[in-house]
């Protein structure tokens, strides 16, 4: 990333929360490194240096802020090639898939060589992906001992590392404190872990709840007017999550169920991309605010965000089943859906009841069984043949680094149509670029052919998700 030093300077002067999670500033004066909204006093020009992520600051020796608390900056969002590798080894790392330091292994599931992987981590971001990992390790482990009652042994497991040793000696070593120094008030209950996610403000956070009610999964998901609660399933773990507006501004607060706690990490990195908790609203409204057809839309609704996916199979199925028919009747076939082939779980909502089907759960349907549950033939075996093609991986629904290459691949699956794909990859791959331009509703509020609507929707990119959202939002329709 090429940082302009005077434009952080400017931008950390003034503690302006559009360029949070950005960049990082360093105190060379007292080994210091914050979020450039950090309340303390700043520092001298000179006794500055930026940083593009926390990696490279604590690679170059900072130790980060206790105050502005460098490891809730939000992320970066992926709108070109290099940053959308970065953003895709970033949440591969949040997986833990570099738990036991195998580059190779994250690097062959993003599609890229080792070699390739390093070069391009070692540009962006100054530091290596073990580098990565470990920052974002010690970051996680920062979290949740503020933030959390969890003990410090499954701290240290939740947050990747093989041993207690191992994570009590490179704690003290990077940060120059144990762990138990850094306990916090232990604000969670005994029956869940909270942990509080920031964002780039504006957020239209009751859109976004809106959004998702309308397409919630019966038994799986449940929204009501303040929080989105679901049934997670990872590995051998199963609970509930709940995500609600916190009482402080610019904040999302997450509650998992303590049997999940093994997996925290995997799920915040979920929830942030399921809510775009990543987005840059400035930049996005700035952009597509230049179009007359957007402009009255997007200041109507300052910080629309593009819901992603929690899981993304569970959303390729919903969008399938979504195909031609309304929301509500879309809604209502994947209820049937959960109900029928998802596992059941006990859980402190009646409504939530059952967890979501896997890929490997629906490869071993026939047609019949599907079709009983009131779809056509061709919708039954797409959703077989999509579940056999993630399985193959010839189709990847998680951060895949080549967007297009995956829409081709969800395109050659018999039964998903351009429109299918786009929808797809504008949620599943958190692709903000997705354009779903057959969309009859996107060309009504155009008032535009195909044709004319994709010539148009080349001035609004890398943003044409959000411009897709802001359409439907000025007919008051979304798929």
């Amino acid at each position: 990333m090429n940082l302009q030093p005077d434009a952080c300077y400017r931008a950390a002067r003034a503690r302006d929360r559009r360029f949070d999670g950005q960049f990082f500033v360093a105190i060379t004066t007292t080994g210091i490194y914050c979020r450039p909204i950090c309340p303390a006093r700043p520092a001298k020009r000179a006794h500055m240096r930026f940083f593009p992520h926390a990696a490279a600051a604590e690679r170059a020796g900072f130790r980060p802020c206790l105050r502005c608390r460098p490891e809730r900056a939000p992320g970066i969002a992926p709108v070109d090639s290099v940053s959308r590798l970065i953003e895709a080894a970033m949440a591969g790392i949040e997986e833990h898939a570099l738990s036991s330091a195998r580059v190779g292994d994250l690097a062959a599931a993003l599609g890229v060589s080792d070699r390739h992987l390093r070069r391009v981590t070692e540009t962006a971001l100054g530091v290596s992906p073990i580098e990565l990992a470990q920052t974002q390790r010690l970051l996680l482990a920062k979290r949740l001992l503020k933030e959390t009652a969890l003990s410090q042994t499954e701290i240290a497991f939740a947050s990747g590392f093989g041993s207690v040793r191992r994570f009590n000696a490179l704690f003290k070593s990077r940060y120059g404190l144990s762990p138990r120094a850094l306990r916090g008030a232990m604000s969670s209950r005994p029956d869940g872990i909270k942990v509080q996610l920031e964002y780039r403000p504006p957020f239209a956070w009751e859109r976004m709840l809106s959004y998702l009610a309308l397409r919630a999964i019966p038994g799986v998901e449940m929204i009501d007017a303040t929080h989105y609660r679901r049934t997670v399933s990872i590995g051998s773990a199963e609970g509930v999550i709940a995500v609600g507006a916190a009482c402080r501004d610019d904040c999302i607060e997450l509650e998992i169920t303590p049997a999940l706690a093994p997996h925290v990490g995997s799920i915040i990195a979920r929830v942030k991309r399921l809510l775009d908790l990543g987005a840059v609203p400035d930049a996005v409204s700035r952009h597509l605010g230049q179009d007359p057809l957007l402009a009255n839309t997007v200041r109507r609704l300052p910080g629309l965000r593009v819901a992603g996916a929690f899981d993304g199979f569970e959303l390729a199925v919903r969008t399938v089943l979504g195909q031609q028919v309304s929301v509500k009747s879309a809604s209502t076939l994947a209820g049937r859906w959960a109900a029928s082939f998802g596992k059941p779980i006990a859980t402190a909502y009646p409504a939530l009841d059952r967890l979501s089907p896997s890929a490997e759960t629906v490869a071993q349907l026939t047609e019949d069984q599907l079709a009983a549950l009131g779809m056509v033939g061709a919708r039954a075996r797409c959703l077989i043949a999509l579940a056999r093609a993630i399985l193959d991986k010839r189709v990847v629904l998680t951060l895949a680094t080549d967007v297009e290459a995956q829409i081709e691949n969800l395109r050659s699956v018999p039964g998903i149509g351009p429109w299918t794909a786009h929808y797809i990859a504008m949620r599943a791959l958190h692709w903000p670029d997705a354009f779903p331009s057959g969309d009859l509703m996107l060309m009504r509020a155009a008032n535009s052919s195909r044709r004319q609507l994709e010539t148009r929707a080349e001035a609004w990119r890398p943003w044409r998700a959000y411009a897709a959202h802001y359409l439907w939002q000025s007919l008051g329709v979304a798929p």
